[in-house]
């Protein structure tokens, strides 16, 4: 049987599963207001934000909770090869399939000559890995009002994607996801643990030990999932190797969490 430790470690996996959500009222007021835009006659919906500020679970959850009677489709891993990106779209939307090359002004006239009743959702993931020549046809389909695009898309310092005037145009909603103020992530580690039943350790994150946490990970949930897989193995660890002290689970000491972020390379050690 494993312990407490070891159930609450696969917690914080790095998985992206539409029933890891968790319900925090400004994420959830987003969701609402992105889960409305499909009902909106739109040409494109982008969803931007930093690593690890939730882009993915948010087009998960967002396929899963609209799949059923919705015309929507979700492609996770970037189809970054533009030959095989139409012939994709063209077998899942349109049921047609193409052993050959299929560009895109043919694809183009397959979007128009066969338009349904009901305008499919393409939910694209991770698209500043698509070139920016695909992302330009991408755009130019969102013309067409044959098909709806919601794209997510990384905000660097750098390059700042919707700023780019040929793309502004074309997209009449756009959402910002942000990291987690302290309140916030307290509450999102507590009701993670609680949702697998793991109260013990639920009841282990104090303010302090939380607002420890979020000076390592700056409120980022993909950190914050990897410093608290990292350090719930370090309980487990220690639990197996200790048979004579039982495991402390009324806080978390500091050089545990320390520990933990010198091995995720949040701190230099």
């Amino acid at each position: 049987m494993d312990s407490i430790f070891a159930n609450s470690k696969n917690v914080f996996l790095d998985t992206v599963n539409a029933k890891d959500y968790i319900q925090l009222d400004r994420v959830s007021t987003i969701y609402k207001s992105l889960k409305g835009s499909m009902t909106k006659p739109l040409k494109m919906i982008l969803l931007f934000g930093k690593p690890g500020t939730g882009k993915s679970m948010f087009l998960t959850k967002l396929y899963n909770d609209l799949y059923q009677e919705n015309n929507i489709y979700l492609y996770q891993t970037p189809i970054v090869d533009e030959n095989e990106f139409y012939k994709t779209l063209a077998q899942d939307i349109f049921n047609i399939k193409y052993n050959d090359t299929l560009n895109f002004t043919q694809f183009m006239k397959i979007v128009k000559d066969r338009a349904i009743e009901e305008v499919p959702i393409v939910l694209l993931d991770e698209a500043q890995l698509y070139s920016e020549i695909l992302m330009e046809k991408i755009r130019l389909l969102s013309d067409t009002r044959c098909i709806k695009f919601v794209i997510t898309l990384h905000k660097t310092e750098k390059e700042d994607l919707i700023a780019k005037e040929h793309f502004q145009t074309r997209i009449w909603e756009t959402f910002e996801l942000e990291n987690a103020s302290n309140t916030e992530l307290k509450i999102y580690i507590q009701k993670k643990l609680m949702k697998a039943n793991c109260f013990d350790t639920a009841n282990m994150f104090s303010t302090k030990t939380v607002n420890k946490i979020y000076k390592l990970t700056n409120g980022n949930y993909r950190d914050t999932n990897k410093l608290l897989y990292t350090l719930f193995d370090i309980y487990d660890t220690y639990e197996q190797n200790s048979h004579i002290y039982p495991m402390n689970t009324t806080h978390i000491p500091n050089k545990f969490v320390e520990m933990a972020a010198i091995h995720t390379g949040l701190i230099n050690a």
